[in-house]
């Protein structure tokens, strides 16, 4: 059993994910974790939600993101680009009212925000992404630019 936490195994280069090795443990009450820093623009209390799962795929002609966000509606989603190369994917599931007359068993489905950032490579074409989304998964699909063939250019050898 290791001791260090592994988001994934495998090495993603366009993943804003930030291990923080002391990500959870009890320091202080006034203490932001690193990955909390980064998450800007989001409280702290950004936790159980926090990371919807993410599967990034590449075909020939586009990136596929699909990303599960099981009983939230679209309107409670936002797909953004930042900076013109950053995937933004981000939400929020609300709390339930509660009622006083309403007696409590078991509260096991999360709440709150979550937000996920991927850079992404240079031949994305930005301004073709579409969104869908079905069944509690959303489905972001990115177009990709056409591989430039280079130009070879034949040389004459002389002599």
């Amino acid at each position: 059993m290791s001791l260090i936490p592994r988001r994934s195994n495998v090495f993603d280069p366009f993943s804003l994910d930030v291990w923080d090795p002391f990500e959870g443990w009890p320091f202080n009450s006034n203490f932001r974790s690193l990955s909390d820093q980064i998450r800007s623009g989001f409280p702290a209390e950004t936790s159980s939600f926090v990371q919807a799962r993410v599967d990034w795929k590449e075909t020939p002609n586009s990136h596929v993101f699909k990303a599960d966000v099981p009983g939230l509606k679209k309107e409670e989603l936002k797909v953004e680009v930042e900076d013109g190369r950053v995937l933004q994917i981000s939400g929020q599931r609300n709390r339930e009212l509660e009622e006083k007359t309403d007696t409590w068993h078991r509260v096991e489905r999360s709440s709150g925000s979550f937000l996920r950032r991927f850079r992404l490579p240079e031949d994305a074409k930005v301004d073709q992404m579409k969104a869908a989304m079905e069944d509690g998964v959303l489905t972001v699909t990115v177009p990709k630019e056409a591989a430039k063939k280079p130009d070879v250019k034949s040389i004459q050898i002389s002599g």
